[in-house]
């Protein structure tokens, strides 16, 4: 039976990598539990589903209010195990958030999805979620400095 849980150890933070690193591969294992614990400062919250000993999925989130929304759970990643998508983990732990949702007097969960991504696309909408706009970003604000 599958069991929802959320990351609070070094070692809870570090099994949720692989799984996470198949949606945000440019997120190296090295200082993956560093920034995890940074953004735990702020408010981020990384939950995970095991079966048996396998985590089967991740999802980072956190309780935001905004003046366009309000209250609410904004889902920063959710990701199944592609080896084993299609068995229902994604469901059961989008179900938790919308719980957890609840639980935090959210009034709406929401989320952003690459333009990319119509798998996941057709899965949130099968599971009522609704595009409600776009998400802009500019170029990188910090320049790299050049090599000496």
């Amino acid at each position: 039976m599958p069991h929802i849980a959320l990351a609070e150890t070094d070692e809870e933070i570090l099994r949720c990598h692989p799984v996470m690193a198949q949606l945000r591969p440019h997120v190296p294992m090295e200082g993956f539990v560093a920034r995890i614990r940074r953004m735990q400062g702020e408010g981020f919250c990384l939950a995970f589903l095991t079966e048996g000993d396998e985590v089967r999925a991740v999802a980072g989130y956190r309780v935001l209010d905004q003046l366009v929304s309000g209250r609410v759970l904004y889902v920063d990643d959710l990701v199944t195990n592609a080896a084993v998508r299609s068995a229902g983990h994604g469901a059961e732990l989008l179900a938790w958030l919308q719980e957890r949702g609840r639980v935090e007097k959210c009034e709406y969960l929401e989320l952003d999805s690459g333009v990319q991504r119509a798998g996941a696309h057709r899965f949130y909408f099968r599971h009522g979620l609704s595009i409600i706009g776009y998400h802009f970003r500019s170029g990188p604000l910090l320049q790299a400095e050049p090599e000496t």
